[in-house]
């Protein structure tokens, strides 16, 4: 297993219990879970006094910069039961060319398996280890199922993952690759999901779709707590986040709730952009009805394959984080999509994968709307590494035997 050394000193977290995220209830902690009782997500509580008395921030400063300097604030009890393949802190990359001396890109795809499903991964699979959970399927676009079958074969748990029938060949054979029993659905990611919770419902294995358990939150709120560090313990202006299931977005507005308890940051929160296709943009629909759950988008179709969730069961958790922070929801045609992936390549050298786009195609037209302002400090989420995804042919060649026309090149 590998650790980071820094973690063989590690207290116990301050878990207290978890809590649904609607009624409030209260569940006991060190038990498995999945929904609670109104079907709703299940959120972890700490003991923040006890965190902040315990655990001066300082000592954060002062720890190594990858995921795990967080302990205190992540779930896991016990450092054996963690399984991990290095997470470290992702990197704040500047994009001046696509989006001015403001803004910068937190680039997710340095992460494990090359995306951030690594950071919620890594969290819900090392809980499954240690509340003893053998077996484990989960419905996924891509991603989310290559970081749970690296995860979970690094420590033993069987791994099966249904994708809808158009996932990206390279994703489907990562995570066969890693050891996953991987299977195409002729459906959208939600058809896969009920396959799952019907399985779940017969005792077949535990159900770690997005949400369904809780502590893929917990791995998804580190992106908040690095994003205070580095930007000297005060937040961005705005966040424009890509929202399909919208575990991070969640989690992030978590972790700034914790951070303000533990007196780590002030009041101020960005601007929450929830970024969705127009093609399947459940969010944005309900966010403009001024409700607080959003129907099921029928038809779904984009190009951002990560962002192709036509319901998320989180869906009242996105929109009051949204809400609360003065944001918007905002969707983006494909053809912008496209062009800022290109954009960005070819101008600040950063290859963006197409949810990574849809966040800059989103911050420019929330610039020429005024949403925002070019002053305001601005993080976009590239959630993946680019290298994943398919791109634009480029067949241009040259005859060796020929006379080559050096000045055409």
């Amino acid at each position: 297993m590998l650790i980071n050394p820094n973690l063989t000193t590690a207290r116990p977290t301050f878990v207290t219990h978890l809590e649904c995220s609607m009624t409030g209830e209260r569940y006991e902690a060190d038990m498995l879970h999945g929904l609670s009782r109104v079907g709703r997500p299940l959120l972890v509580r700490y003991d923040l006094d006890a965190i902040k008395a315990a655990v001066p921030r300082a000592l954060i400063d002062a720890r190594p910069t990858d995921m795990w300097r967080w302990r205190e604030l992540l779930p896991v009890r016990h450092t054996d039961n963690v399984v991990s393949l290095g997470e470290i802190e992702t990197p704040l990359v500047p994009v001046p060319a696509s989006g001015g001396l403001n803004t910068w890109v937190k680039d997710e795809g340095r992460l494990p398996t090359g995306s951030f499903k690594a950071r919620g991964l890594v969290m819900a699979v090392s809980m499954a280890k240690e509340l003893g959970v053998k077996r484990i399927a989960m419905p996924t676009n891509g991603n989310a199922g290559a970081a749970l079958a690296a995860y979970a074969s690094r420590c033993g748990i069987e791994t099966i993952v249904f994708c809808p029938d158009d996932t990206p060949e390279i994703n489907v054979r990562e995570i066969a690759l890693h050891g996953a029993r991987v299977y195409r659905v002729n459906g959208l990611i939600d058809d896969c999901g009920a396959i799952v919770g019907k399985g779940a419902a017969e005792g077949r294995w535990f159900d770690f779709s997005t949400l369904k358990e809780p502590y893929r939150i917990e791995g998804k709120k580190t992106m908040g707590l690095e994003l205070a560090a580095q930007f000297g313990w005060k937040l961005p202006d705005a966040i424009f986040y890509p929202t399909g299931g919208g575990t991070g977005l969640i989690g992030m507005w978590k972790a700034f709730d914790e951070l303000e308890k533990l007196g780590w940051i002030g009041a101020k929160r960005p601007k929450m952009v929830a970024v969705q296709a127009s093609g399947c943009a459940p969010i944005v629909k309900a966010f403009q009805e001024g409700v607080e759950h959003a129907d099921r988008w029928e038809g779904a179709h984009t190009i951002a394959s990560g962002i192709r969730v036509p319901r998320a069961v989180g869906d009242f958790l996105i929109l009051r984080a949204v809400r609360e922070s003065g944001g918007v929801a905002m969707a983006v045609d494909d053809d912008l999509i496209e062009e800022a992936v290109a954009f960005c390549a070819r101008e600040d050298g950063l290859l963006l994968c197409p949810e990574g786009g849809a966040t800059l195609a989103a911050y420019r037209l929330a610039l020429k709307n005024g949403l925002v302002s070019a002053d305001d400090k601005v993080v976009l989420f590239n959630c993946a590494t680019g290298l994943k995804y398919p791109m634009p042919a480029a067949n241009d060649a040259i005859d060796k035997d020929g006379v080559i026309d050096f000045d055409a090149l």
